[in-house]
C-alpha cells in the first residue's frame, strides 16, 4: 500500500479485556478505490485479514485486530505495515491501572469562531501528544520547540525514560466531528433553513437528496480526521493532531449532538420527528457506527418506533436491541449493554470501570435516556465486583467513571432558560437555545438528573466504589461535586466529583459578548444548586484558579495511584491553554474508605 492510498486512520478503538489477559484493540483504516489491502503486524506477529466495515463510492474502510497479550510489565507495542508505516501504543501490565486522557469537542460549529484563537487549531492536541510520547516532540529545525514544564517533567523518569507512552487509553466525550456544516454545504438544506416553519416540517426528502446526505456523513470523517493538506505520516513534521492521537491511544468514544448536528434532541417534538431530521439522524447514526464504534454497517439494526398507533410521541419510544445476539458473530464487538436501543457500553479494567453513556439516541426535550437504558446501567453496575480498600486491589474495582457528554454539575441559568424557551425555538443555525436545553440542570431534565444521582450514589453506597463523572460539551474547564446534604461528612460514598474538560479544538469563550456570559456563568456558579431535600450540586472553585469555570481550551489526564496505603487515588489533571503555554490544575479523589 502506498501512503497516498490511505484515506483515513489508523484510528484505534479499545474493545475491552479478553480471555487470557488480551488487550483487545482494533485499528480502522480507509483506502482509496483499487488500493491494495495491506498486511498488518502487531508486536511482530501478522494480524488476521481485516474485516470490511464499509464500501462506499469505491472507498473501503477496514478494521484490523491488533490485540495483544498483557504481560507482567507494561510495554510499548509497534503495529502497522511491515517495511512500511508503523505506529506505537502502550499496553499496561498485569495488576495494572490504565492511565487515561480525556478530550471533547474536536472541531468547530462555525469556521468564523476559529479566527478567535491565538494559537494554532491543533495546539492542544500537540500538548497532549508531547505529554504522551517523547518521540513525537519536535526537534530543532522541525518546527516550534517547547520547553517541558514541571507537570510534563514529572512523567519523564516514571514513563518516558522507560521507553513508554503516558496513556493507555483516550476517552473521547463527544463531538469528535462537527456536522453543522451540512446546513451550508448541501444546497437543498441551505434553502430549507430559510423556509417558513410549517414548510420545514412538511419538507419531503427526495432520493437524490438522501443520497447526498448519506455521502456527506460518510465522507466528512476522512476530511476532518486525516485532511488532504496534512503532512503525510512519513514526514518528519507530520501533524500532531487528532489523527496522531487516535493512532497511538486506543479510544473509547461516545457521541454528542455535533456528531449528528448541533442541538440534536433538544428541538421541539414536531421538528425532531419531521422527515428531514429523521433522515439526517439515520445517516449520522450509520456513520457513527462505522467510524467511531468500528462495526460493519451491515450489522447495524434500524431503530423501531413502538409508539402505539394513533398517538404522537413526545419522547422516543424505541424497541430495545438484543446487542449480544446482533453482534454474536463479531469477536471484537464493543461491550454494548444488552436490550437497550442506544449505544451505551461499559468496561471493567482492573481497579477502574468506565460507563460510556449514550445521551443522544433517546434524547428529547424532556428525556435524556429511556427506561431500558436506565435499567441496563443499573444491572451492569450492580454486577460490578468491588475491590475494597487497600493499596493494590487485584480483582476488583475502586473507581467508576461515568462518561456523560453533557455536564451533570454546571451553573444553572434560569433567566436565560426562560428567555430562550420563549424565543429560541427550532433554529438549526443558532445554538444558544439548544445548548441550554441540553443541560441536565435544565428544568425539563431536572427530574432525570435526580434519578442519575440516586442511581450512582446508591451504587457507591452498596458497592463501596467511588463514582466520578467525566464531561465535556461546554467549552470551559470546571470541577464540580454532587452530594447528599442529609448525611454526615463521614459518609463519603455520597460525594461524586465531576471533571469537565472542553474543548480540545473549539475556542473557549473569547469574544466580548462571550466574556460577559462567562462573568454571568461564574456568578451563578457560586450558588450551590439544591436539587431536592437530599441532593446538592455545586461547582467548585477551579483548582489553582480564582474562578469557578476556566475559559480555555484544555485536555484532562485521569491516572490512578496504586501506591497509596489508603487505596487507589484518582488524580485528575487539567492542562489548560494560555497565550504562550499551558497551566496545570490537579485534584486527587480518594476511594471510599
Amino acid at each position: 500500500m502506498n501512503e497516498e492510498d490511505l484515506l483515513l486512520g489508523p484510528v484505534l478503538s479499545f474493545r475491552g479485556i479478553g480471555k487470557g489477559d488480551a488487550w483487545r484493540v482494533t485499528a480502522l483504516i480507509g483506502l482509496k478505490a483499487g488500493a491494495q489491502i495491506p498486511e498488518f503486524k502487531v508486536d511482530g506477529k501478522a494480524c488476521a485479514a481485516p474485516k470490511e466495515l464499509l464500501s462506499t463510492r469505491g472507498e473501503r474502510y477496514l478494521r484490523y485486530d491488533i490485540s495483544c497479550k498483557v504481560l507482567k510489565d507494561e510495554r510499548t507495542v509497534s503495529y502497522g505495515i511491515p517495511d512500511g508505516l508503523t505506529w506505537n501504543m502502550t499496553v499496561p501490565g498485569k495488576d495494572f491501572s490504565p492511565r487515561m486522557a480525556y478530550v471533547s469537542c474536536n472541531g468547530f460549529s462555525d469556521p468564523a469562531v476559529m479566527r478567535k484563537i491565538i494559537r494554532t487549531s491543533d495546539a492542544v492536541w500537540e500538548d497532549l501528544l508531547y505529554s504522551h510520547d517523547r518521540k513525537l516532540r519536535r526537534k530543532p529545525g522541525e518546527g516550534e520547540v517547547k520547553l517541558l514544564d514541571k507537570e510534563q517533567l514529572w512523567h519523564e523518569k516514571r514513563i518516558h525514560d522507560k521507553g513508554l507512552q503516558r496513556f493507555h487509553l483516550m476517552l473521547m466525550g463527544g463531538d469528535q466531528i462537527y456536522f453543522d456544516s451540512i446546513w451550508e454545504d448541501i444546497k437543498a438544506l441551505r434553502q430549507w433553513v430559510g423556509l417558513p416553519r410549517q414548510a420545514q416540517l412538511d419538507f419531503k426528502v427526495s432520493k437524490p437528496l438522501e443520497r447526498e446526505i448519506e455521502a456527506y456523513y460518510f465522507g466528512l470523517y476522512k476530511q476532518r480526521w486525516l485532511p488532504i493538506e496534512r503532512q503525510p505520516w512519513s514526514s518528519a513534521t507530520a501533524a500532531l493532531d487528532a489523527g496522531a492521537a487516535m493512532a497511538s491511544m486506543p479510544t473509547i468514544m461516545v457521541w454528542d449532538d455535533h456528531d449528528i448536528f448541533d442541538g440534536w434532541g433538544s428541538y421541539s417534538c414536531e421538528m425532531q420527528n419531521c422527515e428531514l431530521f429523521q433522515t439526517l439522524f439515520r445517516h449520522a447514526r450509520r456513520a457513527f457506527w462505522v467510524f467511531q464504534m468500528q462495526h460493519a454497517l451491515e450489522d447495524l439494526p434500524e431503530l423501531e418506533d413502538t409508539t402505539p398507533a394513533g398517538f404522537t410521541r413526545q419522547d422516543p419510544l424505541l424497541r430495545p436491541i438484543p446487542w449480544s445476539k446482533v453482534l454474536a458473530k463479531d469477536p471484537l464487538a464493543l461491550p454494548l449493554l444488552d436490550n437497550q436501543p442506544g449505544f451505551t457500553f461499559a468496561y471493567s479494567i482492573g481497579p477502574v470501570a468506565v460507563v460510556a453513556a449514550d445521551l443522544r439516541t433517546e434524547r428529547s426535550r424532556t428525556q435524556v435516556m429511556g427506561s431500558d437504558t436506565w435499567r441496563q446501567i443499573k444491572e451492569w453496575t450492580g454486577n460490578l465486583k468491588s475491590g475494597g480498600a487497600g493499596p493494590q486491589p487485584k480483582t476488583g474495582c475502586q473507581h467508576l467513571l461515568f462518561m456523560s457528554s453533557v455536564p451533570v454539575v454546571h451553573p444553572k441559568l434560569p433567566l436565560a432558560e426562560l428567555f430562550l424557551d420563549k424565543f429560541g425555538q427550532d433554529h438549526v443555525i443558532d445554538s444558544n437555545a439548544d445548548d441550554l436545553k441540553d443541560h441536565w440542570s435544565h428544568d425539563d431534565h431536572e427530574g432525570e438528573r435526580k434519578r442519575l444521582l440516586e442511581v450512582l450514589s446508591s451504587f457507591a453506597r452498596d458497592k463501596k466504589i467511588r463514582v466520578s463523572l467525566v464531561s465535556g460539551d461546554v467549552h470551559v474547564a470546571a470541577w464540580g461535586t454532587a452530594y447528599r446534604k442529609d448525611l454526615p461528612a463521614s459518609e463519603t460514598w455520597s460525594q461524586m466529583h465531576q471533571f469537565t474538560s472542553s474543548a480540545v479544538v473549539h475556542p473557549s469563550l473569547m469574544g466580548v459578548t462571550e466574556r460577559l456570559f462567562l462573568a454571568w456563568l461564574n456568578s451563578n456558579a457560586k450558588k450551590p444548586q439544591n436539587i431536592d431535600v437530599q441532593y446538592v450540586a455545586e461547582v467548585m472553585t477551579f483548582p489553582g484558579h480564582d474562578t469557578h469555570v476556566m475559559a480555555a481550551r484544555n485536555w484532562l489526564a485521569l491516572e490512578l495511584d496504586l501506591g497509596s496505603a489508603e487505596g487507589c487515588k484518582l488524580w485528575a489533571t487539567w492542562r489548560c491553554e494560555t497565550e504562550t503555554s499551558f497551566s496545570n490544575h490537579l485534584i486527587a479523589v480518594a476511594p471510599i474508605a
